[in-house]
């Protein structure tokens, strides 16, 4: 990809709170159209682009990333004009107080707000240690009243999130917000322009998804309008070069993507995804042959949108790919810049070694 940074930052500085997908629906469909034979958009807000196989007949593939990022829900307008919310997705909520934020107000408008926090002078050494959760802070807009909140177009039940930004870190590394996930979408757009120079067999569907943060269930929507056959999921994968996280993973940034092997979500949520063992061969292949750089990874308590798409239609064969990332879910999110290029090849790479006939049974009985 010419400038895998600017393709970045366009997505990361498109504000989309989960379910308030729009400008980053825009942005990524704006990147791929190029190189894919139609984008459309569904009736949920997925961002289908369609690139055409040469085999007729051949299998379906769909290769989806989500769009939306996490953050926030007004819940209350106080009457002196500070606003409290609930969280909108995995919030960490040692990180909040003194954060700076935009709110969606009701015209689609991104309001500047920052997360209150206690003069240090007047804290208590309690105070200083704890951890407060988000239902005990409060967002301050620079408003005296519940009137000049509701005159900025804000009211209960608009979301906020992290101020939106983007900025090279070290040599080849990035950090900012909501790469989890448009490092996938970027890679996605990498994928599509290899793959639009140089036709699969199969007919292959780049998604942007809705609503990953908030249910995770937004792209069986779309699973249900392509009715693939072979599902490629990206997504983020937790990097395990730091301090806080080297005894819990193998991955590391800058060492290439991730072909993942398990994920389980046992907090609440039991469902998980092992992928098709077929596609794991295929894509650890199409890696060494085209001398793509990869990892593997394994984690439990993650789920991805492949938990879900792959009870679709009558099973669909799914495999998670993901690039390591640091500090997830934080407006600090840092990934290397080398491995969503990365990330982009192999995914293209094994779309490209589907073949039209490829046997995506879990395994057969002689």
């Amino acid at each position: 990809m010419r400038n895998l940074y600017e393709v970045l930052e366009k997505l990361c500085l498109a504000p989309a709170p989960s379910g308030y997908e729009k400008n980053s629906a825009s942005a990524f469909a704006g990147l791929i159209k190029p190189y894919a034979d139609e984008v459309r958009v569904d009736k949920m807000g997925n961002v289908i682009a369609r690139i055409d196989g040469t085999v007729e007949h051949a299998r379906t593939v769909m290769a989806y990333a989500h769009m939306d990022q996490l953050g926030f829900i007004v819940r209350k307008i106080e009457r002196n004009g500070f606003i409290q919310v609930d969280r909108l997705g995995g919030i960490p909520e040692k990180i909040l107080p003194a954060l700076r934020l935009v709110i969606r107000n009701k015209d689609g408008r991104f309001v500047p707000a920052v997360f209150g926090n206690k003069a240090h002078h007047s804290a208590t050494a309690e105070e200083k240690y704890k951890v407060d959760v988000v239902t005990s802070l409060y967002i301050d807009v620079g408003a005296s009243s519940a009137e000049e909140v509701y005159e900025m177009g804000i009211d209960i039940g608009c979301p906020a999130i992290y101020e939106p930004r983007l900025s090279r870190l070290g040599r080849d590394k990035v950090c900012g917000t909501a790469l989890d996930d448009r490092g996938g979408l970027a890679a996605l757009v990498c994928a599509a322009e290899i793959l639009h120079g140089s036709r699969p067999d199969c007919t292959t569907y780049l998604v942007g998804t809705i609503w990953e943060e908030f249910n995770i269930r937004g792209a069986a929507f779309a699973a249900r309008s392509i009715r693939p056959d072979i599902a490629l999921g990206l997504d983020v994968a937790l990097a395990g070069d730091t301090p806080d996280l080297e005894k819990n993973y193998p991955d590391m940034l800058g060492k290439g993507p991730t072909v993942n092997l398990y994920n389980f979500h046992g907090r609440g949520t039991l469902n998980g995804m092992i992928p098709n063992e077929r596609l794991v061969t295929l894509a650890e292949k199409s890696a060494e042959e085209a001398g793509i750089p990869h990892q593997r990874f394994a984690s439990l308590g993650i789920i991805t949108e492949s938990a879900y798409i792959q009870m679709e239609c009558d099973g669909i064969a799914c495999l998670d790919f993901g690039f390591p990332a640091r500090y997830t879910h934080s407006p600090i999110e840092t990934c290397a810049l080398p491995d969503i290029e990365n990330l982009g090849k192999l995914v293209a790479a094994t779309i490209s070694n589907i073949a039209a006939d490829m046997d995506i049974s879990r395994y057969r009985i002689e």
